[in-house]
């Protein structure tokens, strides 16, 4: 009889299981994934994945969800940074930066891959809806401070943008570390010029997309 496997021993599977697909699915595609090919890598039989897992489609929530939850955790940490509004959207940057840095696979099943419909899987919803706020939140720190003007969550895109794009560029090799952040720091000082409120310049509020 197979012995019962213990809550930690399920949750350890479960996590080397995730890494393995996640890059498998950079590689390959999610298409371009099998059940089978899992099972290789984790050198298991080709049943053993469906254990844990209906199916690759939930095997791939489950990564692309984690991985948004821990892109999350570093944009709002950073947040939490002492200091001004400026200071604190500065370590926001940063810290998307080094997130791309230090986990390329993960950046690229974020934002290079397609996805199921959120409706059917909560859990990805939530990870994406989570993201999606800490890329804009800082900016509304900053206008609420006066420091920039516009309406947050556009500001928030544009900047979004800009680090995806330069981000890009270091991933295909265009660019270096240092160039990568040396050009992100030049971006965001002339985006800020160009959101900043003048002197006695009343609020107004950026056309959403």
């Amino acid at each position: 009889m197979r012995p019962q496997l213990t809550e930690t021993e399920i949750a350890d599977f479960r996590r080397r299981l995730c890494d393995v697909a996640e890059r498998l699915f950079v590689e390959h595609g999610v298409e371009g994934v099998t059940m089978r090919q899992i099972a290789e890598r984790l050198e298991c039989s080709a049943m053993t994945p469906y254990r844990y897992f209906r199916n690759k489609n939930d095997i791939f929530v489950a990564v692309r969800a984690a991985a948004l939850d821990r892109f999350s955790e570093r944009l709002e940490a950073a947040r939490r940074t002492f200091g001004s509004p400026a200071r604190r959207g500065r370590a926001v940057g940063d810290a998307y930066l080094q997130f791309a840095i230090e986990e390329p696979d993960a950046y690229r099943l974020i934002f290079d891959l397609s996805q199921p419909e959120d409706a059917n899987y909560p859990e990805l919803a939530a990870a994406n809806a989570r993201s999606r706020k800490t890329m804009t939140d800082y900016m509304e720190d900053l206008v609420a401070a006066g420091v920039m003007d516009g309406d947050p969550k556009t500001l928030g895109l544009i900047y979004w943008a800009g680090t995806h794009g330069l981000v890009n560029l270091f991933m295909a090799g265009k660019i270096g570390e240092g160039e990568l952040r040396v050009l992100h720091r030049q971006m965001t000082q002339t985006l800020a010029r160009g959101a900043q409120r003048m002197p006695d310049q009343k609020p107004r509020r950026t056309r959403a997309f």
